[in-house]
This record gives structure tokens, C-alpha cells and sequence, in this order.
């Protein structure tokens, strides 16, 4: 049959590839065998229960790839660049021999509940409130079954399918550790659906973080079932038993128990955490190579991150940024001409956003590891209710499923990370002001007629302004839950989502910042800065080339983003930052007139402008 006879004004297209499809061809031959097709009519009126066969972020499939390599999971030893590279479909997931072992020790415990008939919170009774309900043993399966389709009640856009894929792994590192009682044939089947990249419908809404992520892992393990929607690269969204089919798969048949080992965790919180701190990591570590290539632009001094003013002031995060300040500006170890140009000016001492960025910075790489410590101890945590002990052979309840510890951490992440943006836009501002840079304003020639970067510092502005509302902690606030049974819950889904937001604000405003620094560098040439910073000027300039006159901004702000996202400044900085510090190259220090010696007290110099205004503390 032909796909015209059905459809008169309409176009197909491959979920697969997105190819578009010819619409005299028949389906036989355009397709293979379990492949998709999404067909779009030309002005029919979109359903309300419509859900897009891409989702947000989706493009990034469109190149994926199998992955041949395996990660062994046990419960206790994955880290947080595992799982964001897990996410990426850089791996499949496989079991160690040590962890099956204790999957099957913990159904044992389990399977003799069932048998025995004891009475058992959300084994052999109801949940929450109905904790007190003893249901038959031949209700037990769909007692399971009723749970993932009740709790799978979240709202909001789906997560993206590398987001889908955290969780999954997450999920499954939890019942690797052996404390969830669910069988190793189903685990096997979770893990089977992950190697597949067969994803859920995974609402983003709908977690208070306590009883843990209900909602969320409920439409993940509604997915597994063969009930709801689920993604494929293969697929794209279809029914999940449809997916399951295309890729040989069955859905999971859930024995007593096992619908509450896949739901209950604080895995949404925790692998959305894992992406946030990665993520704050990387552009942490590239805001002080931006901040160093601005203040030689703004022609500053270096003297400000000399070794002895940190050695009494040895917080680690401040010592490392200072360290690294030194490695890209010191002008004996890389001769920088803009640096000697101005070493006799009449100016005294930087501006605290130039100044103060060891202690600004600093403490934001600290924030940044004192959070990835709490991750790393959850990702590898059990986190059920009730905990199956193999060892006592016996269940036990608790609270390991409230999320409290991720959503403070990452509430703390958000504050500290946003620090970045906010000195970040002061910097933008003195690049653009011309009675502050010495520049032409708003890094453009013909002002007037060219406004350069006028609105990129405004959307700056903007971002920052954002994040101070997004930086309201959401872990002060509890809503009991469960007619009061679940009476103190930690809000931690959106404690991740939002610190997800303010990083990628982060991003974009040390993107503008980049931009108007190699910007502004156009205007001091002929002269050249460190070899290190020419380095980051040249990997900016093969995306984005110098604005002569005005156009189209926002592609070029999208490219430099995408340089700080995957890295590549600090992939060219950093050989160069750690020459410095395996050589132990001895600390540049000019004579500075304007500071107090035995020696001189003589005329002002830039290099060494120490001297202090009076109003300054």
C-alpha cells in the first residue's frame, strides 16, 4: 500500500535519522523491518496528549552510536563522570560477579516473606497511609503493578534522553548493591532495556524528594512494565511495548516487592545532582582562564595573586585559582607585550572583580567539592524502604529514601556557582564601558552607527538577575505529604533542576564574557598576550571571527557556549597550567614602586599597583 492514499497533505519522516520520506513510496520499501515513522498533516490541530517524537535535546541522538565498551556496576564505586558519561551513551552497563551475588542473597530474604506470609511494609501490606493494610498473597503481583501505575503521576516536560539515561543507571547501581530485593532476572531486564537505550516517559515534575523520587522512577518503571511512552534512537517516542518489541525485549513482569525496589530512591535528585556538579566544575575551572584573558585586556596587574598573600589566607580553592592566575599572566615565564605596555602608567590597583577573584572564585571551587563528596556518597548509597538485610535475614524500615542531604547540597551548589556569573557581568561591564576599559564602547568601531556588545552585556545582566530568584533555596520548604504520614519532605527535584539552570546561566554569561575579551584584544593588537591566552584567543577566533561592524549575535554567544560546554578552553589552557606546576617555576615578582620596601618608595607603576586608596579596606 502507498502512505499518499491515506495522507493527502502531509510529509513523513524516519524517527531514525530523520530523513524525510517520499510520499509515493510504499512502506515497504522505504522502511526496515521495526522502524518508525512520524507522519505530520498540514494543518490539523495538535492533540492535547500530543508528545513530539524528538524531545528537548534530542538532536544530539541524531549521531548516536552503540557504545561497545562496558562499565561494571557494584553499588559502590561509580562516580559522577561515570554517570555523566553513562548519560552520554558512552558505555553499557553489565553486573560484577560480586553484585549478583548479593541480588540473589537479598531476593532469598524475600521470596521467604512472600512464602511464610509475614507481614511486611510494601511487601505484603499497602503504602503510606495503607501501611496497615495486609493484602492476600494472591494480590501481591498486582499490588506491584498498581503502585507504578498510581505513583506515575508527574507533569512537565520529559527528561531528555541523556537525563533518562542517569537515572536508569543510577537506579541500577542502587539495586546492584544488594539491598532492594528485587530478582536478578529483572534486574537483568532493567539492564537490558539500558544497553538498548530504551527510555521512559520520565516527566520532570512531580517529586517532593521524600519518600524519595516517587513519581519520576513510577514513570521509569511504568516504561520497563511495557505501559506509557518510551524513547529509542531507533524508535523515537512510540507506546513502550511497541519499543520493548523493535528491540527484542519483553517488558518486566513485577514479582512481590519489585515495583518498590524501582521506585523508591532519591535517583532523579541525585543523577540530576551528578550532572550539575560536573557541569559547575568545568565552567569553574574555565572562568579563571576568561577572567585572566579580561584582565589583560583591562591591562591589570598580577601582583594581587602573589604567593604570600594566599599562604595567609590558605583556604585551598583560593590558593588554586591564584596559582592558576600565575600560570597564565606571568610574564616572565610567557612574555605577554600587552602586559609591558602599560608597566608605567598612573594607575594604583585593580578592581575588586579583577583583584578578588582568587577569593570570589576560590570559594566556589570549594563549594563545588564539598558537594560532589555529598554525590558521590549518595550515588553509591541504598536509598529503599524497607532495607533487605541478607546477612540478618530480615527487613528493616528506615529513612535512607529522603532527600535531604542531595537537596541541600545542590541549593549550596547553585548560591556558590552563581558567584561565577555575578563578578562575571561586572567584568562585562568594564569591558564595555569605555571611561573604565580604555576602549572603544561596547568593543565596537563606529558607535553610534554600531552598538557591538550593548544588548550581549543587557542579556548578561538579565541571566545574573535570573539566577539571584533561582538561588532561593527550595530545601527550606516541606509540604506533608500522604495524609500526613510523609510529613517532612526535602523539595529536592527542583533544588537539581534549578541549580541545572543556574549553571547553564553561568555558562552563557562567561560565553558573553569570553567573547568580549577576545573582542577587545582586537584593539590592542599589534601587540600579543601570553602564549597560553593567544591559545584561547585563537580556539575562540575558528568559531567566531572579530566584529567589524554589527550582525547577528546570539549564533555567536550558542558557539562560544558550546566551547566552554565541552571543555575545549580548558582542553587548550590547561598543558600550560600544568607545565607551570610540575616545573616549579619560580614566581615572577617585578619591583613594585608603589608598595612599601626597605629598599624604594618610588614612582607608580601598573605592574606592581599595590598602593591602597584610603577608602579602601
Amino acid at each position: 500500500m502507498k502512505s499518499a492514499e491515506y495522507v493527502d497533505l502531509a510529509y513523513l519522516q524516519r524517527c531514525k535519522g530523520l530523513g524525510l520520506l517520499d510520499l509515493d513510496d510504499t512502506v515497504e520499501d522505504a522502511l526496515e523491518d521495526n522502524e518508525f515513522v512520524e507522519v505530520v498533516i498540514e494543518g490539523d490541530i495538535m492533540s492535547p496528549d500530543f508528545i513530539p517524537s524528538q524531545p528537548e535535546g534530542v538532536h544530539l541522538y541524531s549521531k548516536y552510536r552503540e557504545p561497545e565498551q562496558y562499565i561494571s556496576l557494584d553499588g559502590n564505586s561509580l562516580t559522577t563522570e561515570d554517570l555523566v558519561n553513562l548519560g552520554k551513551g558512552l558505555y553499557k552497563i553489565k553486573l560484577t560477579p560480586e553484585a549478583e551475588a548479593k541480588v540473589k542473597r537479598s531476593r532469598e530474604v524475600i521470596e521467604r516473606i512472600v512464602k511464610e506470609q509475614t507481614v511486611v511494609y510494601g511487601i505484603t501490606t499497602g503504602f503510606g497511609k495503607f501501611a496497615r493494610t495486609v493484602i492476600p498473597s494472591s494480590k501481591l503481583r498486582e499490588l506491584q503493578v498498581n503502585l507504578v501505575r498510581s505513583h506515575s503521576a508527574g507533569v512537565g516536560k520529559p527528561l531528555s534522553p541523556e537525563r533518562s539515561r542517569m537515572l536508569l543507571a543510577l537506579r541500577i547501581n542502587v539495586l546492584a548493591k544488594g539491598y532492594s530485593g528485587i530478582s536478578l532476572e529483572t534486574l537483568q531486564q532493567v539492564i537490558e532495556a539500558f544497553n538498548a537505550s530504551c527510555l521512559p516517559y520520565i516527566p520532570e515534575k512531580g517529586t517532593v524528594g521524600a519518600s524519595g523520587d516517587l513519581a519520576p522512577l513510577s514513570h521509569l518503571a511504568l516504561g520497563l512494565i511495557g505501559e506509557g511512552k518510551m524513547w529509542s534512537p531507533k524508535s523515537g517516542w512510540a507506546d513502550a511495548k511497541y519499543v520493548l518489541e523493535a528491540h527484542g525485549l519483553k517488558p518486566i513482569t513485577l514479582k512481590p516487592k519489585e515495583g518498590l525496589a524501582l521506585i523508591n530512591g532519591t535517583q532523579m535528585i541525585t543523577s540530576l545532582g551528578c550532572e550539575a556538579v560536573e557541569r559547575a566544575g568545568a565552567i569553574a575551572r574555565q572562568a579563571d582562564i576568561v577572567a585572566a584573558l579580561t584582565l589583560e585586556v583591562l591591562k591589570g596587574t598580577t601582583r594581587a595573586f602573589d604567593t604570600d598573600i594566599h599562604a595567609v589566607r590558605p583556604h585551598r580553592g583560593q590558593t588554586e585559582v591564584a596559582f592558576r592566575f600565575r600560570s597564565l599572566l606571568d610574564s616572565d615565564h610567557h612574555p605577554s607585550e600587552i602586559a609591558e605596555s602599560h608597566r608605567f602608567c598612573d594607575r594604583v590597583q585593580d578592581a575588586y572583580t579583577m583583584r578578588c577573584c582568587p577569593q570570589v572564585h576560590g570559594v566556589v571551587n570549594d563549594t563545588i567539592t564539598f558537594v560532589k563528596d555529598i554525590m558521590m556518597t549518595e550515588i553509591n548509597s541504598a536509598t529503599d524502604n524497607p532495607m533487605v538485610f541478607a546477612q540478618r535475614a530480615e527487613t528493616i524500615s528506615g529513612g535512607n529514601f529522603h532527600g535531604e542531604y542531595p537537596a541541600k547540597a545542590l541549593d549550596y551548589l547553585a548560591i556558590g556557582v552563581h558567584e561565577l556569573a555575578a563578578i562575571s557581568e561586572r567584568r562585562i561591564e568594564r569591558l564595555c564601558n569605555p571611561s573604565l576599559s580604555e576602549l572603544p564602547a561596547f568593543l565596537v568601531t563606529e558607535g553610534g552607527l554600531n552598538s557591538g556588545f550593548m544588548i550581549a552585556h543587557c542579556t548578561a545582566a538579565a541571566l545574573v538577575s535570573e539566577n539571584k530568584a533561582l538561588c532561593h533555596p527550595s530545601s527550606v520548604d516541606s509540604l506533608s505529604t500522604s495524609a500526613a504520614t510523609e510529613d517532612h519532605v526535602s523539595m529536592g527535584g527542583w533544588a537539581a533542576r534549578k541549580a541545572l539552570r543556574v549553571i547553564e546561566h553561568v555558562e552563557q554569561v562567561l560565553a558573553i564574557e569570553l567573547l568580549a575579551a577576545c573582542q577587545g584584544i582586537e584593539f590592542l593588537r599589534p601587540l600579543r598576550t601570553t602564549t597560553p591566552l593567544e591559545k584561547v584567543y585563537d580556539l575562540v577566533r575558528s568559531v567566531v571571527r572579530p566584529w567589524l561592524k554589527d550582525r547577528f549575535m546570539a549564533p555567536d554567544i550558542e558557539a562560544a557556549h558550546r566551547l566552554l560546554v565541552e571543555q575545549k578552553v580548558w582542553e587548550v589552557a590547561e598543558p600550560y597550567i600544568e607545565k607551570y606546576r610540575r616545573e616549579h617555576i619560580p614566581e615572577s615578582r617585578p619591583v613594585s614602586p608603589t608598595a612599601f620596601t626597605v629598599r624604594s618608595l618610588a614612582v607608580n607603576t601598573c605592574v606592581g599597583h599595590d598602593h591602597s586608596h584610603q577608602d579602601e579596606l
